[in-house]
């Protein structure tokens, strides 16, 4: 592939700077209390230094530029989830026994930070309602599949489905949760500390754990349910 000539790369560097100046005008707006739904393209053009124009050269309107920015997130996010997944237990137990965090989530973390001004503003009072929801999706499409590699048959159906959404939400909410407190942990250390989260059992911080025998549990579910269903 030719690469470009002086003028087209300038051009491109230069498409790509407004793009970047437009995102981050976003996230000023939301961060100095502006509801997404009451943001413009002249209250965005003059945060960026830029003109209508040149928004409306990348973008057909408010609504595209917020889809094209949240896919772009959601793209990357889903790399790194992946990257995550695609690690085994084997690998995670060696993480765990050497006191390091899951493999994966270091990168995943980092990337979250390198991108808080947006991706905070986003998540925020003022950002959109539905974006911690559709990162809890992507989320659940990514992992699900590779979570039930191996895994009791008897845990699979209903109670499979909870236990994912239990472990999404649960992390989406400690992410959430870093960034209110303004991101104060580095990400090596926020990945240390969801990795021994996801461990913890009900009592293990009293020094009274509980065991619980999963794979009976959820034949017991199972017979429950069809119970349920004859009657």
């Amino acid at each position: 592939m030719p690469l470009l000539s002086g003028a087209a790369a300038k051009s491109d560097r230069r498409s790509l700077r407004s793009q970047h100046l437009l995102r981050q005008a976003l996230a000023d707006e939301l961060n100095a209390g502006e509801d997404l739904t009451r943001v413009t393209v002249a209250a965005l053009a003059e945060r960026a230094g830029t003109s209508r124009r040149t928004f409306y050269t990348h973008y057909r309107d408010i609504p595209d530029f917020i889809e094209r920015v949240e896919g772009d997130i959601f793209d990357k996010i889903r790399e790194l989830i992946a990257g995550i997944a695609a690690r085994d237990l084997a690998a995670l137990y060696h993480s765990i026994d050497e006191l390091e965090p899951a493999p994966g989530t270091v990168e995943l973390l980092a990337y979250l930070k390198r991108d808080s001004d947006v991706i905070g503003a986003l998540l925020g009072p003022s950002g959109d309602p539905a974006f911690a929801q559709r990162l809890m999706e992507l989320a659940r499409e990514t992992l699900a599949e590779r979570m039930k590699m191996g895994i009791f048959p008897g845990a699979l159906g209903t109670f499979f489905d909870y236990y994912l959404t239990y472990v999404v939400s649960a992390e989406i909410g400690v992410v959430q949760r870093w960034f209110a407190n303004g991101l104060k942990e580095s990400p090596e250390t926020m990945a240390r500390i969801m990795t021994v989260i996801a461990f913890i059992r009900p009592g293990d911080l009293y020094g009274m754990p509980i065991d619980i025998n999963v794979p009976e549990y959820g034949m017991k579910l199972m017979s429950l349910q069809f119970e349920n269903e004859e009657n």
